[in-house]
């Protein structure tokens, strides 16, 4: 029987003090990697959550600090390891399925329409844009204002 490594997350060093984590679990059980990173960062206002949402179409992104979980199961689970909801978040919009497909379906798979999956990568590179920015040291009511109304560029 093949022996398999199971680690909790992948990581990468970015500059000399931050770190790109990502989970490597189910999604309602994201918020685990925090008790492994915790010596990463000084207080939960440091972490940056980027995460798909149903409530934005396609390319579009929103970035907030604080908040509830609205649903999201991944955000709900980094709330309840960070016990605290004081992250920012950086919402990837993926759009509403269309029916037949569910909710689950479309989240799980790639888009079917090659517009739809430029779109998503767009919104894509914007997050890691206001990451980057993020990373800078660029406050973070300059960074929401800044993304946050360029949406259509």
């Amino acid at each position: 029987m093949k022996k398999r490594c199971l680690r909790p997350y992948a990581y990468a060093k970015i500059q000399d003090h931050s770190h790109l984590v990502v989970p490597l679990t189910y999604m309602n059980n994201s918020g685990k990697v925090l008790s492994y990173v915790k010596s990463w960062y000084t207080t939960v206002e440091d972490i940056v959550v980027v995460c798909d949402t149903l409530d934005l179409p396609p390319g579009m992104i929103r970035i907030k600090k604080g908040g509830s979980s609205a649903g999201h199961n991944g955000l709900k689970s980094m709330i309840a390891y960070a016990q605290s909801p004081q992250f920012i978040r950086i919402y990837v919009g993926i759009g509403r399925p269309v029916p037949p497909a569910t909710v689950v379906e479309h989240v799980l798979s790639s888009a079917d329409d090659e517009k739809e999956r430029e779109l998503v990568q767009q919104g894509i590179v914007k997050a890691k844009n206001a990451v980057l920015d993020l990373l800078s040291g660029k406050k973070i009511e300059e960074v929401i204002h800044a993304y946050n109304r360029r949406n259509s560029s």
